[in-house]
């Protein structure tokens, strides 16, 4: 069974739960349509919040680091969309032998770094190659079950020892990324890539800029430049919005959608997204132990409180989010109930408990406080306890020593850590990780969500976790741009087909 590595996996997930505490509810509402004739030499500005401790793609987890260079500085043989299809990227097209054993990638042609070096089939089989040999490449892991990677032509052939269904999903991310075999630059500071774009600089602390590549093998980026502002404060980002000095805010506050529409200059967009509001429970120790409680604490929580505190929202209930394959409508598991949930307490013989809530402290007042008003009506007191990313990481992530804890879960497709006892989530099924295996093992994409459906709705009645609500892209997009994502861009944010007006 193929599995990220444990820390890259949390750092990745952290580094993007500082983005926001928002959701989307039903059809997100489209990107505004620019007013104006697009400018080729225009500079875009896009307010990110979380800035990345340094560009090497190679060995630095965090969504913060894939959200700028991912699809516009580097690429792989494929890629995703927003809405999380498989699409074509340096490879032209692609071929799967029926036994689900043989991947076949036909490299595009007349491809060159941003340093002007050619994209060779060598280069390809040297990068995955590394990679999957490479403990300490981030994602090393998800090429566990290639057994050789060859080039024929312009052929890559990857050659498995067993089915795996999520291979071209792990190709789209870090662990298909395609570098430059014998390249010398700092991996630290600096970035060469084959995408639309290539980093010109870095102002640690500010902001990271791109510059169109010229150069590039597909269609030409619409702007001259993006320039990534550094901004965490969303009253700051505001500001900077209505002063003129950005024109795209991700990670916004839906709750200052008037605030930034009052002068005609911006429209709040809600995009859907794979960010999971995840309340886990610690159930190696007492009184989380017992099935019972957790679904008290479930059926205690009202989730729609969430939905309206952020000005937006999309329930979950499960594991695996609308986006992601596998996704079911769970709500009917445990409903929001406060008396079913003093009467299981009752019989688990355990009324007015007291448990911890630990909780990351980027993270604002507003899940901590609904959760500490909904478990006292059913008497459940709560005491929070908010602690530094590195506390949060000892005492939680590695020891386990919590009760309940909650964190944004950004990534997409992570189902694995449910099929995973050594995961934090502390949850241990092995009927949820046969099911995992055998979605793995499918050679077929419905089969395979089939059985990643089943293995959630057990996950579910288990109580293993509570999921608070999906959270959204909450962007809000200048009336003079056009072609700016809406989906899931606190993960992945694709802006070479951005386009800035002049009017």
């Amino acid at each position: 069974m193929s599995r990220r590595t444990p820390t890259a996996a949390v750092i990745s997930l952290i580094a993007a739960s500082a983005l926001a505490l928002s959701a989307c509810s039903g059809t997100p509402a489209p990107s505004p349509t620019a007013t104006g004739e697009a400018d080729p030499q225009a500079s875009a500005a896009i307010r990110l919040v979380l800035e990345p401790g340094n560009l090497d793609i190679r060995q630095t987890s965090g969504s913060a680091l894939d959200q700028v260079l991912m699809d516009n500085v580097y690429q792989g043989l494929v890629s995703r969309t927003p809405d999380q299809d498989i699409v074509p990227s340096l490879a032209s097209d692609w071929t799967v032998s029926p036994d689900g054993l043989t991947y076949t990638f036909t490299l595009q042609e007349g491809v060159t770094f941003h340093d002007g070096q050619e994209l060779t089939p060598e280069d390809v089989v040297w990068t995955l190659t590394t990679r999957k040999e490479s403990a300490e490449w981030t994602d090393s892991a998800r090429l566990a079950n290639v057994e050789s990677i060859t080039a024929d032509g312009q052929d890559i052939v990857l050659t498995l020892a067993a089915p795996d269904s999520s291979l071209l999903w792990n190709l789209t991310g870090r662990a298909g990324v395609i570098l430059k075999e014998g390249d010398e630059i700092d991996y630290q500071t600096a970035a060469n890539g084959t995408g639309p774009f290539s980093m010109t600089s870095w102002r640690q602390g500010d902001s990271i800029t791109l510059t169109r590549n010229d150069e590039y093998w597909g269609d030409a980026a619409q702007v001259a430049e993006v320039v990534f502002a550094y901004i965490p404060d969303n009253q700051a980002a505001l500001n900077a919005a209505l002063a003129g000095e950005v024109d795209v805010l991700t990670g916004f506050d839906a709750n200052l959608k008037d605030q930034i529409e009052a002068t005609g200059d911006f429209a709040l967009v809600l995009g859907q997204s794979t960010d999971k509001g995840t309340l886990a429970f610690n159930s190696n120790a007492e009184p989380l132990d017992d099935q019972r409680v957790r679904q008290a604490i479930r059926q205690a929580i009202n989730n729609e409180s969430f939905i309206e505190a952020q000005a937006s929202g999309e329930v979950q209930y499960g594991p695996i989010p609308a986006l992601d394959p596998g996704y079911e409508d769970l709500s009917d598991v445990a409903p929001y109930d406060p008396a079913a949930a003093r009467a299981l307490l009752e019989e688990a013989g355990a009324e007015d408990l007291t448990l911890t809530l630990t909780i990351p402290n980027f993270y604002s007042t507003t899940v901590p406080q609904i959760l500490v008003s909904d478990l006292n009506e059913v008497g459940i007191t709560l005491e929070v306890e908010s602690v530094d990313f590195s506390t949060w990481l000892n005492s939680v992530y590695v020891n386990q020593d919590y009760d309940l804890s909650f964190v944004l879960h950004t990534e997409a497709r992570d189902f694995e850590n449910w099929a995973n006892p050594d995961y934090y989530f502390t949850y241990d099924n092995p009927e949820v990780q046969e099911l995992y295996a055998e979605s793995l093992a499918a050679t077929d994409e419905e089969e395979a969500a089939a059985l990643l459906q089943e293995a959630a709705r057990i996950v579910s009645e288990d109580s293993a976790a509570d999921w608070l609500y999906t959270g959204a892209s909450v962007v809000a997009v200048g009336t003079n741009i056009s072609g700016m994502p809406s989906t899931n861009v606190n993960e992945r944010l694709n802006v070479a087909e951005l386009g800035k007006s002049n009017g």
